[in-house]
C-alpha cells in the first residue's frame, strides 16, 4: 500500500433527517480537514442511497450477480480506496442499519465470479470514527467493526470517539477533537502478520 497513492472513502451512516449535520459526521470532518493537502477522500451517505435488502444465497446459489445501481457505485468506491472509514454514531450498542446492509453485501461481493473482492479488501485500511453519550455503550460496536477488518485481513485502523448526544454536543469534547486531528494520519500499514490481530479492550481506550 505504501506505492499507491492514499484515497480515503468516508461512508456516513447515520439516519438523522436531512439538513442536519450529526456529531459523528461533524467530527469525521474534523478529521478529513487534517489529511495533507490533494488527498483524495470520497463520501458517500448511505442513508441517502438505495440499498436493497441483503438476500442470503450463499448456500443455494451459491454466486451473485454482479451489483448494479447504488450497490455498484458503492462496490466502486469501495474497491478504488485504499482507507475505508466508517462515520458511524451507535445506536443500541451497534452500528446503524444503513451500514448492516452494506456490510452485508461484502458477503455476495465476495461471492462475484470473477472479482477477488477478499483479495482487494486485505490491502485496505478499516477505521472507525463514532460519537455516543458514553463510551462504553461504542465500545460492542468498536469490537465488531475490528472484527470486520480482521476477518477480510484489513489494517485495523482504530476508533476515534467522540462524546455525541443532541447536534452540536461533541463541540465540547476537546479530547475528541485533538485526536480527531492525528486520527487519520496514520503510520505506514502493519505487516501482514499483524493485520489479524484485534487489539484487546484497553488498547482501544488508549486511543481515547
Amino acid at each position: 500500500m505504501s506505492n499507491t497513492t492514499p484515497h480515503y472513502l468516508f461512508l456516513t451512516t447515520s439516519t438523522r433527517e436531512s439538513g442536519h449535520l450529526g456529531n459523528t459526521e461533524w467530527l469525521a470532518q474534523q478529521a478529513a480537514a487534517a489529511l495533507p493537502a490533494g488527498t483524495v477522500q470520497t463520501w458517500h451517505h448511505l442513508a441517502r442511497m438505495s440499498l436493497p435488502p441483503f438476500v442470503d444465497l450463499r448456500h443455494t446459489v451459491g454466486t451473485y450477480p454482479a451489483p448494479e445501481g447504488d450497490l455498484k457505485t458503492l462496490l466502486d468506491a469501495t474497491l478504488a480506496a485504499t482507507h475505508i472509514v466508517f462515520v458511524s454514531p451507535v445506536y443500541w450498542f451497534s452500528i446503524p442499519s444503513p451500514l448492516k446492509t452494506y456490510l452485508d453485501h461484502w458477503s455476495g461481493w465476495m461471492r462475484v465470479p470473477g472479482l477477488p473482492f477478499k483479495e482487494r479488501m486485505a490491502a485496505k485500511t478499516l477505521s472507525l470514527i463514532t460519537t455516543s453519550g458514553d463510551r462504553a455503550k461504542a465500545q460492542p460496536m468498536i469490537d465488531s467493526v475490528a472484527l470486520c477488518a480482521q476477518f477480510l485481513s484489513m489494517t485495523w485502523g482504530g476508533a476515534l470517539w467522540g462524546k455525541g448526544g443532541p447536534p452540536g454536543a461533541v463541540d465540547a469534547d476537546t479530547q475528541a477533537l485533538t485526536q480527531a486531528r492525528g486520527f487519520l494520519l496514520a503510520p505506514a500499514a502493519p505487516s501482514p502478520a499483524r493485520r489479524s490481530r484485534v487489539p484487546p479492550f484497553s488498547e482501544f481506550h488508549s486511543r481515547r
